[in-house]
């Protein structure tokens, strides 16, 4: 008798778990789904008033993914796959020294909700402020201890203290070298030995269906250097994420997608090639949809380290321009554009910055950018993105609609030291 109660009340008390685990897991997908479409790749977030959960052992990793390559990178490292080994494991053993977590302290002000906007953790409502930590992704991208992340992992410069943890267990200090928002880019720099360097392929390469790996850490260092695996889903995607930088959030364009799996915490950390070559640093995910990972191609970043490598700086380029993008406006129909400009689409240019190229160049007030150097811009952020490869003093093409004609002129950039 005793027995059947004791199995009866263990009956009892699993559909009493359950039930809860299941209305738990329901308030959590209803919380993703109205979130908003896409968001960034949040670091994973905990305030230092509350202990972390410890999520150890609880999520089993398996191998998976076949496929073949037979490259050697610079380091000597041979992507080979055989009967005995796949590729996401070659890549592995190549890739995870070089890959780092990121912990960002910073002071945070409490909202009104008891949840943090996507953050790993819980914050707390009443206005309160407190020091709260976020935790993110990086990779090595020089042996001298240039390390690459996202913008956002560092809170957008606003921080107290940046803390890299290393592949051999060590935590280093890091200072911030350089940082930008709107590209969502960061480059750190540590003082440190034996460092391992990620090599950098070629994101023009990619084409839709080509492989990418992702490592980095989802929910934490709990689960640092977890890796996933999929494709590249698209090329040269548009996605509008939030920001701490800007209340109406930040347009990101040209960016990589893939449905290799980005989990909260794998900001900033590397994406990869079949060669274990990075090709983009991950940076957001779509919150109400499954598989929808972007990166920020690495050959955006390439010139950026090189030049902060060689200089200790990055000098932005200009034109000399102040512009709206004209299908971002709301007071006019299509229809109405074309009959203005002569085009429903461009960026229309409000201003004209004194001693700039623009004006060199003869650009005014009214003129549409359609195209530079031949590539279609549709925001400011896809300009600034195509100037980055370029060097102060050289001369891009502009393709510029006026007076509902197409002309073009040439452009020599400059520091913006007179805007």
């Amino acid at each position: 008798m005793r027995s059947g109660r004791t199995q009866l009340t263990a009956i009892i008390l699993a559909v009493i778990i359950a039930i809860g685990c299941g209305i738990g897991g329901g308030v959590a997908a209803i919380y993703m789904v109205n979130s908003g479409v896409i968001k960034l790749a949040d670091t994973a977030n905990s305030s230092s008033l509350l202990p972390q959960p410890n999520l150890s052992g609880l999520i089993g990793m398996g191998k998976s993914g076949q496929g073949s390559s037979g490259s050697r990178s610079s380091d000597g490292t041979v992507i080979n796959v055989s009967e005995d080994i796949t590729i996401a494991e070659a890549i592995a053993d190549k890739a995870m020294p070089s890959v780092v977590g990121i912990s960002t302290t910073y002071n945070y002000e409490g909202g009104s909700s008891l949840g943090g906007y996507g953050f790993w953790g819980w914050g707390f409502g009443g206005g309160q402020s407190y020091e709260a930590t976020a935790v993110g992704t990086g990779v090595i991208v020089d042996e001298a201890g240039y390390i690459l992340t996202n913008a956002h992992v560092i809170n957008d410069g606003d921080y107290n203290k940046v803390v890299v943890s290393l592949y051999d267990g060590s935590d280093v200090e890091a200072k911030v070298l350089w940082y930008r928002p709107t590209l969502d880019l960061a480059v750190l720099k540590i003082d440190a030995q034996g460092l391992t360097a990620a090599e950098l392929g070629d994101s023009d390469e990619l084409k839709i269906g080509s492989y990418a790996a992702a490592i980095g850490n989802p929910l934490g260092l709990d689960f640092q250097r977890s890796m996933s695996q999929g494709i590249i889903s698209g090329l040269d995607r548009s996605i509008t994420v939030s920001s701490s930088s800007s209340s109406s959030g930040v347009t990101m364009d040209g960016l990589l997608q893939t449905d290799a799996t980005i989990n909260s915490g794998n900001s900033g950390g590397p994406l990869y090639n079949s060669k274990g070559q990075v090709i983009g640093i991950n940076t957001a995910k779509a919150s109400n949809g499954e598989g929808m990972g972007f990166a920020i191609p690495i050959n955006i970043a390439k010139p950026i380290v090189e030049e902060i490598k060689a200089t200790g700086q990055f000098v932005d380029r200009y034109i000399g321009i102040s512009g709206t993008a004209l299908q971002d406006q709301t007071s006019y129909t299509s229809e109405q554009l074309i009959e203005l400009f002569g085009t429903d689409k461009g960026i229309y240019v409000q201003s004209v910055s004194k001693g700039s190229g623009a004006e060199s160049a003869g650009l005014k007030q009214g003129d549409v950018i359609l195209k530079v150097d031949g590539v279609i811009v549709n925001s400011m952020n896809k300009i600034n993105s195509l100037l980055i490869k370029y060097q102060l003093g050289d001369e891009v093409e502009l393709t510029i609609m006026r007076d509902k004609s197409e002309i073009t002129v040439k452009v020599a950039l400059y520091n913006g030291a007179n805007m």
